[in-house]
């Protein structure tokens, strides 16, 4: 059984850091690419980051590009999210998921966690 379980997710101000963790099971990490999307209230969901199987490409959205940065640790089957400079329209709950080819589209995922939520206020 697929398991992918977010943590790290709080409420903070504007400003202020986060680290999100995703911790994977049931797969070979090391054969997927990760990728976190997001979900604001009343909106889509959308791609943030995604980090290829050995790390060495990660795209980002460019809402997020230079604040935040994507990594993974295979021996852990773990994929982090450094969220830094968070603003309030960062606010939505935060979603890891694995896909076998690196993709910035979300139909491309084949497993999703249940998601975090990041509040942040002004």
């Amino acid at each position: 059984q697929v398991q992918l379980v977010e943590s790290g997710g709080g409420l903070v101000q504007a400003g202020a850091s986060l680290r999100l963790s995703c911790v994977a099971s049931g797969i070979t990490f090391s054969r997927y690419a990760m990728g976190w999307f997001r979900q604001a209230p009343g909106k889509e969901r959308e791609f943030v980051a995604v980090i290829s199987k050995t790390g060495g490409y990660t795209p980002y959205a460019d809402s997020v590009k230079d604040r935040f940065t994507i990594s993974r640790d295979n021996a852990k089957s773990t994929v982090y999210l450094q969220m830094n400079s968070l603003k309030p329209e960062d606010t939505a709950v935060y979603y890891c998921a694995a896909t076998l080819v690196t993709s910035t589209r979300e139909a491309a995922y084949e497993y999703w966690g249940q998601g975090t939520q990041v509040t942040v206020s002004s």
